[in-house]
């Protein structure tokens, strides 16, 4: 392991030592959600966790298509605590996509992004690893309405690019990862990461210090690097239900076939009316440009669910820039997903995904006029009292 990365795990767990010996149990800090208050009487500790399995027959479209079944999926589990005049937080975020989905991930065209067998990924979405975030956070409310938090661990994201699609409400009934995820939040799983934060009232701004470098074919394990590229991020919300951020990162040889630094820069706008978790409107918009080998290269999107009782609906419109053609790809999806079952601190929902693309002349003749889409059943434990776990990032779990 490089010296960055055990010098993390050193200081980690010196403030863990520090601060997470035992303490009688206290009111939280003020700028945690009420309901995340322990009982009076109970543990000091809370929990939370969320999942999700999609089970889906996946068919992509026009000459480099393809049909299989895949079942992507992941568990992501909280426990904190107040700790040292503050709170602790430690989270983990797991997959068995190596598994379910396979080394060669699942079929998706005009995705790219890594390398499988020396050769970069094409028309294909990799897996997961199966540790996506290891972390601990720790937030302590300073004076004038100031609060500090501190976040770091082996397995984290840095403060950069807008939430990861996998925790935006706006994705619901969506099933495929976004066309633009290299262009956008890619970095939400860096093995070596950690995060500052001063945040005041509507206003936060995020340092990170990470390992930008893709993870390798091997899903099962860390990977490792020198925490040599550097990210920061400025959260503004004029209103509980607005989001809006803008980040920018240097991420150093994040590319394993062509070396050489890159520069990311996002914007983004999320909102969310929520009455419950089944009634709620959400929406996101996104912006994101990658500078890298003297070209740059862009990705907007825009997502919508309205999800009311049983029936959630959801949409993604797309306009997307890479390496693997000339020209930019527009694509429009709409997905619609409908609970069949609730039992056993379970559910179980349907749904169904159509893609259409606007394709770039250049590639015409490769991949024709396509038209995509995936039949799917979902599993997912029922949420909690805390509900799910949207619109969460490493340095802010709550």
């Amino acid at each position: 392991m490089h010296r960055t990365v055990t010098q993390l795990c050193v200081l980690t767990a010196l403030l863990v030592t520090a601060i997470a010996r035992p303490l009688v149990a206290q009111t939280p800090p003020a700028d945690q959600h009420q309901h995340a208050q322990p009982q009076s009487g109970t543990s000091p500790w809370m929990f939370m966790s969320d999942a999700l399995v999609n089970a889906m027959f996946n068919h992509q479209g026009g000459p480099r298509g393809d049909d299989e079944f895949r079942a992507p999926n992941w568990w992501m589990g909280m426990a904190s605590r107040a700790a040292g005049g503050g709170r602790l937080t430690f989270t983990a975020m797991l997959s068995l996509d190596p598994l379910t989905v396979g080394k060669a991930g699942y079929a998706e065209i005009f995705q790219v992004g890594e390398v499988l067998d020396g050769r970069p990924i094409v028309d294909r979405q990799h897996p997961h690893d199966l540790l996506m975030q290891l972390a601990a956070v720790w937030r302590r409310p300073l004076k004038n309405g100031f609060a500090l938090t501190l976040a770091g661990g082996p397995a984290g994201e840095p403060a950069l690019g807008p939430i990861s699609f996998m925790h935006r409400p706006s994705a619901e009934a969506l099933v495929l990862t976004p066309l633009g995820h290299h262009t956008l939040d890619s970095t939400h799983i860096a093995f070596g990461v950690a995060t500052a934060a001063i945040g005041r009232d509507k206003w936060e701004v995020e340092g990170s210090i990470f390992n930008g470098r893709e993870p390798d074919e091997d899903r099962w394990d860390f990977d490792f690097g020198r925490m040599d590229s550097v990210a920061g991020r400025l959260w503004f919300r004029p209103k509980p239900q607005w989001e809006f951020q803008i980040s920018t990162g240097h991420l150093v040889h994040p590319e394993e076939l062509e070396p050489g630094d890159l520069q990311r820069t996002t914007a983004s706008v999320g909102w969310l009316g929520r009455v419950s978790d089944d009634d709620f409107s959400a929406v996101t918009a996104g912006f994101g440009v990658n500078a890298a080998h003297g070209v740059v290269r862009h990705a907007v999107f825009g997502e919508y669910t309205r999800q009311l009782a049983s029936t959630a609906l959801s949409a993604r419109a797309e306009l997307v820039e890479t390496e693997a053609w000339n020209g930019n790809v527009g694509s429009l999806t709409g997905g619609v997903l409908r609970d069949v079952f609730r039992g056993f601190r379970l559910e179980a929902s349907v749904g169904a995904n159509v893609t259409v693309y606007a394709v770039p002349e250049s590639v015409k003749a490769a991949y024709g006029r396509p038209v995509s889409f995936q039949l799917f059943l979902r599993v997912r434990p029922q949420p909690g009292h805390m509900g799910r776990m949207w619109n969460m990032r490493m340095a802010k779990p709550f």
